[in-house]
């Protein structure tokens, strides 16, 4: 598709002007005093995600630049492309079409203009194969653990989501998660399990993941030695290599297909510890909740398009603000692993730095993404939040109702929350800090300086979002939405969110260093990664 990149387009010097002349000063708390209804302007309602955009470094001219930004790099042909199955993960000639895994059966892609998507059927075929294995595994007194084993996408979506949606769990299973090819992850797992009552799933497209199929084989190894014979019940795979786990021993796979990405692949196979977790029903308002919000980009206007304004935000601040980062602070203890998941999903996916053309880009891509659950970030990180030298925006994520009956830890949490974002936005001036008084302050400390000292320079921009509650359905769409705001960023940046070229040198490295490890032999190497090796060998 001949777009033009985002930065040789009217809307983007527009936007460059518009920066200098109000967006480098923007004051927030003039915003709010001048806009009575600032909050209603800037919320958006999303299915199962409410969007309070209001205290971003924006006005109504910079979102009208922003949707001009978007109609100028021709997104909506670009989204159109996506959800039709066009071959949009150009480096490899491929669709990308993780929203068709989550359509009803016989559904269209969300594309109007083709018909009913041709392998409708082979998706639904293998979610309901591996739905009726997964309900099979539930009703099964013989496994009380199950153990995923994984890397990237086929651990993190199906860790995130199961410690998610505990509340829906089985509770005579415990499900445990191994990606790490350090023994020290897996090792301390099989320590506390009865090979007799524990299933395996090994995770892995190819069947030839270095780190998944190392962990694979001291699982088996484990399983044998602790008297385990029946290979084929104990153990399951999500694969496409058909025969090279047959070779290894297990006869029952669910596979997928070359358009699922890793960081898209939990509504796919890798979704089997996920559904034996939370069952079947629950695994099926998982991906309502996705397809919900799969709609929702495809049709909604610009404007009141969560996803989509979420990542014409991300344009705003990392190539005119300058902005290199964003803190997820999820309040809610189940997306604990919230933040882990979005680094893979966005630093993976827009951590490029040529287009699609390979042109090198003039300009910044992909933030780094990062966080911990509230309140606990508020006791590590949030200093540097408040009062450090760089402004780093932050994402709330709020969930109206508990899934517990504490109902004054909940208030507690929220007022947390929402005191968070208040401060962030308000920050206190010297004057203000001057006339309060600082208890554990040192009674010899010049007043003015310690003024300075607690002073919060405020203007410092934020979003919440809200969930009503903790939820299968909503939990599919914040995903999903996360997602689509993933693919909108890229899109203007005019890259391909899709390939991840930059993991392979690293693999392809350490496979030769492996029998050097071994050997000892250091020929030919630099200087440092020679001297490490004979350190870690001595």
């Amino acid at each position: 598709m001949n777009a033009p990149r985002c930065d040789r387009t009217t809307a983007w010097a527009a936007l460059a002007g518009h920066y200098e002349a109000h967006g480098r000063d923007f004051d927030l708390r003039g915003a709010f005093a001048r806009e009575p209804q600032r909050f209603d302007t800037h919320a958006i309602e999303a299915p199962e995600v409410f969007g309070d955009l209001s205290k971003n470094l924006v006005d109504l001219t910079t979102r009208r630049l922003l949707v001009e930004l978007a109609g100028e790099c021709r997104l909506a042909e670009r989204r159109d492309a996506l959800l039709a199955g066009e071959p949009v993960n150009v480096t490899e000639g491929r669709p990308v079409l993780h929203t068709a895994l989550r359509a009803p059966r016989g559904a269209a892609p969300l594309n109007e203009r083709v018909g009913p998507a041709p392998f409708s059927d082979d998706v639904h075929g293998v979610l309901d194969a591996m739905l009726a294995y997964a309900e099979g595994v539930r009703a099964d007194a013989g496994i009380t653990d199950v153990v995923n084993i994984g890397i990237g996408g086929s651990d993190l979506g199906p860790q995130m989501a199961v410690r998610a949606l505990q509340r829906y769990t089985e509770p005579r299973l415990t499900m445990h998660f191994a990606s790490n090819v350090d023994g020290h992850d897996l090792v301390p797992i099989l320590e506390r399990l009865d090979a007799r009552r524990t299933l395996f799933v090994i995770a892995s497209k190819t069947f030839t993941t270095q780190e998944t199929m190392a962990n694979a084989a001291v699982a088996r190894q484990w399983f044998l030695k602790q008297g385990g014979t029946d290979i084929a019940r104990h153990f399951a795979a999500t694969t496409t290599n058909v025969t090279a786990a047959a070779a290894f021993g297990i006869t029952t796979t669910f596979g997928f297909w070359d358009w699922v990405g890793g960081r898209y692949s939990l509504w796919s196979a890798i979704g089997l510890p996920i559904a034996i977790a939370i069952g079947e029903a629950s695994f099926r308002e998982l991906l309502a909740g996705a397809h919900a919000m799969d709609r929702h980009f495809a049709t909604a206007p610009a404007e009141r398009n969560l996803p989509l304004m979420l990542g014409l935000l991300d344009v705003w601040y990392r190539n005119f603000h300058g902005f290199a980062s964003r803190s997820i602070a999820p309040y809610h203890q189940g997306l604990a692993r919230l933040p882990a998941y979005l680094q893979q999903l966005e630093m993976e996916s827009n951590g490029k730095r040529v287009d699609l053309a390979g042109a090198p880009l003039p300009f910044g891509t992909s933030p780094v993404v990062w966080g911990e659950p509230g309140t606990n970030g508020q006791h590590a990180y949030f200093q540097m939040l408040h009062q450090g030298s760089d402004v780093i925006p932050v994402e709330f994520i709020a969930v109206r109702e508990p899934a517990h009956g504490e109902a004054d830890l909940h208030r507690k949490l929220l007022a947390n929350c929402l005191a968070q974002s208040q401060a962030l936005m308000l920050g206190k001036t010297p004057d203000e800090a001057r006339r309060e008084q600082a208890p554990t302050a040192g009674a010899a400390f010049d007043r003015a300086a310690l003024a300075m000292h607690r002073a919060f320079p405020g203007n410092r921009p934020s979003t919440t979002l809200v969930l009503d509650r903790l939820t299968p359905r909503s939990l599919g769409a914040l995903i999903a939405m996360y997602e689509h705001r993933v693919y909108t960023s890229g899109a203007l940046w005019g890259i391909n969110s899709f390939d991840q070229w930059g993991v392979e040198l690293g693999k392809a490295l350490a496979g030769a260093l492996l029998a050097r490890l071994q050997s000892r032999d250091t020929t030919g190497l630099d200087a440092s990664t020679a001297g490490l090796l004979k350190r870690l060998t001595a």
